[in-house]
């Protein structure tokens, strides 16, 4: 792994913090959505967008950009903890499971 422990660290806390507002970010994309179907995959798309602008945005602070190994282990912390944030918009989900 390439990407630095504060690195690492600042993203597990971008992914608790946003699997935390889950059910804020679902009501947005309830309302940018005309089919109910589509809610959870766009609020999860929402999610990750946040965390990797975040993830960017680091880089950008610290006047360097991330390679491509960097972005390739970001993607990979996204992969591993996408089952939290796929169950985190269902289970703040007032109405019925979407699959």
């Amino acid at each position: 792994m390439t990407l630095s422990n504060e690195i690492q660290t600042f993203l597990d806390s971008q992914i608790e913090y946003y699997t935390n507002e889950a059910k804020s970010y679902r009501e947005m994309a309830k309302e940018y959505n005309l089919d109910d179907s589509s809610v959870s995959d766009t609020t999860f798309g929402m999610i990750v967008g946040c965390i990797y602008s975040s993830f960017i945005q680091t880089y950008t602070n610290q006047d360097s950009t991330p390679n491509s190994q960097d972005v390739e282990e970001f993607t990979e912390i996204i992969i591993k903890n996408s089952k939290k944030i796929k169950e985190s918009i269902l289970t703040n989900n007032d109405s019925k499971l979407e699959q």
